[in-house]
């Protein structure tokens, strides 16, 4: 059975700058869809390598169009 990573180990993912491209975090290894970013102060971010990033993104766009047809 796969045992699920410990807080720990997931934090200090987060915080290598390796998994980071720019703004954006990939790391395929950690199985969050949300992570901190880099520096946690600033909030979280998606994901990247998570295949459920980009359902969420998809979601928000449609979410943002949807709106925006309503309120018209």
């Amino acid at each position: 059975m796969k045992s699920k990573p410990d807080k720990q180990f997931l934090d200090v993912m987060s915080r290598d700058p390796g998994n980071w491209r720019g703004p954006f975090y990939f790391n395929r290894k950690d199985p969050r869809l949300m992570v901190p970013k880099l520096h946690p102060s600033m909030g979280w971010t998606l994901n990247f390598a998570n295949p459920g990033s980009f359902i969420a993104i998809i979601a928000l766009v449609a979410l943002i169009i949807v709106c925006a047809l309503i309120m018209k």
